[in-house]
């Protein structure tokens, strides 16, 4: 990843989306002189897994974000929700794959939004061991390492690339079957998760993803990015994406109508 291209491309961007290409940017070199470092391992009430670099990394964020914008609400994954009231509201996930940063694979990756009025308008994702920044600001476009992306125009089953992660509730449910079903009539089936399978998309190296066990935090800035490449990103009953949302149908746009009548979720 060029840093310096990215944060150059990005310069006629939003006071809040520089801010957050910087926090993104500062929780980076916190996480790559902590990895592989053999960290001790809390976990959480959740059952998922907090290293001295998830709270490390999300200090930095919040440092850099609350000294810009000190009215800004902050739900963060490592301290919690604050002024969730507040009209806009910054969500972060200083690693996201904490499980993959301690088995020392380098899916994993920062992932800051902005939520204005209940509506996402901005995301960030910085994958700092992989090598990719990817970020969006509504109306703007979408970017991966500096340069503009956009996602295929591939428009029947057939010739689709679909990718899935976190399917745990999916194979729970009865949509389970109409999933498999689906599966025998794509072009390739694939299992990249985290933030992988979204940066391909966005860039138009596949053609929709699918998950349903998902939190927002996981997903904000990804959304963000991907319909700023010209996709749709919903649940996977069709509904937009908010602070509940739990399952993800993120498509290149033609394909999404399909792919909700066969899931059927």
């Amino acid at each position: 990843m060029n840093e310096q291209r990215s944060h150059t491309a990005a310069t006629s961007a939003s006071p809040e989306l520089r801010a957050a290409l910087d926090a993104a940017q500062a929780a980076a070199v916190v996480i790559r002189e902590l990895y592989r470092r053999n960290l001790a391992i809390v976990t959480k009430a959740d059952k998922s897994p907090v290293t001295e670099a998830d709270v490390k990394a999300e200090q930095a964020i919040r440092g850099i974000l609350s000294s810009r914008f000190p009215d800004y609400g902050f739900y963060g994954e490592e301290t919690g929700q604050h002024a969730m009231d507040a009209r806009n509201i910054w969500l972060v996930d200083p690693i996201d794959g904490t499980k993959s940063f301690v088995r020392e694979c380098p899916f994993f990756s920062t992932q800051i939004a902005l939520l204005r009025d209940g509506r996402l308008v901005l995301g960030v994702s910085s994958a700092p061991a992989y090598g990719e920044l990817a970020w969006a600001e509504r109306g703007a476009g979408a970017y991966l390492d500096g340069e503009r992306i956009d996602v295929s125009a591939t428009e029947t089953v057939d010739r689709a690339i679909v990718s899935s992660g976190n399917l745990k509730s999916l194979a729970a449910s009865p949509a389970w079957s109409r999933f498999g079903g689906l599966i025998g009539d794509v072009s390739r089936i694939r299992g990249y998760g985290d933030f992988v399978h979204y940066h391909l998309l966005a860039r138009g190296a596949l053609d929709a993803v699918v998950e349903s066990d998902v939190n927002i935090l996981d997903i904000a800035a990804l959304a963000v990015i991907v319909e700023e490449a010209g996709g749709r990103f919903t649940d996977l009953r069709g509904a937009p994406i908010g602070l509940a949302t739990t399952t993800v149908l993120a498509t290149n746009g033609p394909l999404h109508a399909t792919l909700l009548d066969r899931i059927n979720y």
